[in-house]
């Protein structure tokens, strides 16, 4: 069965070239020019992946992915900007973006990065069940930190993040490792938002002070439980 791609792309030469290339390396695509369009094909499609420009007519590709996320919240989504704003592209992690890819780009690039979200995908689905650490519960299946009976939801990169904390629980994980399992790659982008997410975690596990991300300057992290 083959892989279903739906992306959104304004732009015809680009868009053009983009689909026809997917499309011979195995993939089916359903191209859609317009954000107004893509929530209704997006339902109809039922894709395995999302790749979505960030500047489009009719709705723009934060919007979408918020509206996409309500739909399934654990399809994986690529974002394509020709912004270099952190910030945006922060803000599109915050919406549900899980990764991004900036224009011009190779379609070896982007074929990667697909192909790594669709791996980290799959590993998601094979954590399934609880697992219990200090005085909080994991459900990755679900995305779902419970702690003290409070449920937070968490993001599909926040939980790919702890799970990796986990399964090296009382062990130090280089950064390196923990880069290339979660993002694919070891990017200094990707470093500063691995910092970002490590922020959030410790915000995440803080009432519990036995559970503790140990920064270690120059190699990585120690995730602490006792």
């Amino acid at each position: 069965m083959k892989i279903k791609i739906l992306y959104v792309e304004d732009e015809p030469f680009l868009g053009r070239i983009v689909k026809e290339s997917l499309e011979t390396r195995g993939f089916e695509v359903r191209w859609v020019t317009d954000g107004a369009l893509a929530q209704t094909v997006f339902e109809e499609l039922q894709p395995d992946i999302v790749v979505l420009d960030v500047m489009l007519p009719g709705k723009d590709g934060f919007s979408i992915a918020g509206a996409l996320r309500k739909i399934k919240d654990d399809v994986p989504i690529i974002f394509v900007t020709a912004k270099d704003q952190t910030e945006d592209l922060l803000k599109g992690f915050e919406l549900g973006g899980n990764d991004y890819l900036r224009k011009p780009f190779s379609m070896e690039e982007l074929i990667a990065r697909i192909n790594n979200l669709l791996k980290l995908t799959q590993k998601s689905i094979s954590h399934k069940g609880k697992i219990s650490f200090g005085k909080f519960e994991f459900d990755h299946s679900k995305y779902e930190l419970t702690g003290n009976n409070n449920t937070r939801k968490l993001s599909h990169r926040e939980s790919v993040l702890l799970q990796t904390l986990i399964e090296n629980k009382n062990k130090t994980i280089s950064r390196k490792d923990i880069l290339m399992s979660v993002w694919g790659d070891d990017s200094i982008f990707n470093s500063r938002n691995l910092d970002v997410y490590i922020t959030k975690l410790r915000d995440y596990l803080k009432e519990d002070p036995s559970v503790k991300i140990i920064t270690l300057k120059g190699v990585g992290y120690h995730f602490s439980v006792s």
